[in-house]
């Protein structure tokens, strides 16, 4: 695992999850887009408590989420979809970035409607076929 997706999961991981390690390449990218959804979340409503360090916090740990996601992207497959994604996951963190400046929400909406809209066809995907394939 590359430094960015390990750091992506140390954002990630909690006390309660500490089944990371036993976990396939499979579940962690699912783990990961959950837990990017669940800080962008969080940012939200530490902007609406106008909560200005858990909010600054909270999106810096959902933008090194989606780095460690588009770090494990494998380019090396025939097609645009790595590139596609890499240019998604970007344009996310820019979007955070932004929220974080603006103290706008509906950036983190816009984020967690992208990344809930990857994470339902990452969910179709057959795990096995997924694990093979990294």
């Amino acid at each position: 695992m590359n430094s960015f997706a390990q750091n992506a999961l140390n954002q990630y991981q909690t006390n309660k999850n500490s089944s990371i390690a036993f976990a396939s390449p499979h579940e962690l990218i699912l783990r990961l887009m959950n837990g990017a959804l669940e800080r962008t979340a969080q940012a939200k409503g530490a902007i609406q408590q106008q909560n200005q360090q858990e909010k600054a916090e909270l999106i810096s740990k959902a933008i090194s989420i989606i780095a460690g996601l588009s770090a494990c992207l494998d380019h090396s497959q025939p097609g645009d979809l790595s590139k596609n994604l890499e240019d998604l996951y970007d344009y996310m963190s820019v979007q955070l970035v932004n929220a974080n400046v603006d103290n706008d929400v509906e950036k983190l909406d816009e984020v967690s409607r992208l990344l809930s809209e990857i994470r339902s066809a990452w969910v179709q995907i057959d795990p096995e076929k997924a694990d093979k394939a990294g």
